[in-house]
């Protein structure tokens, strides 16, 4: 699995790409056929955005973006809302043939 961490219009310290890293290798529990995932940070005016691409096998991409004063706790949000995502995407395929 390939972890892609990039900053738009801004530079990643080597912190914040490690601690994107380590969350984002954790998705991996959750879905085991995950390809890619690519993280994009962005800040402007005080406020961190980020934004988050899950490439898996047999499946859309999974998206999700977040903006928090924090860009750690945009991070932890941001997770939280991939983690869902990937979910409910696993529920409706382990119900599809039993409604």
């Amino acid at each position: 699995m390939q972890i892609t961490v990039s900053g738009r219009h801004m530079t990643v310290s080597d912190e914040v790409k490690s601690y994107c890293q380590d969350k984002a290798g954790r998705l991996l529990r959750f879905y085991d056929r995950i390809q890619s995932i690519e993280l994009v940070l962005g800040g402007a005016d005080g406020q961190h955005s980020a934004e988050i691409i899950v490439h898996a096998e047999g499946t859309h991409p999974f998206v999700a973006s977040e903006q928090h004063d924090d860009v750690h706790a945009a991070i932890d949000v941001l997770m939280d809302k991939v983690e869902g995502q990937i979910r409910r995407h696993k529920e409706r395929l382990r119900n599809r043939k039993h409604p």
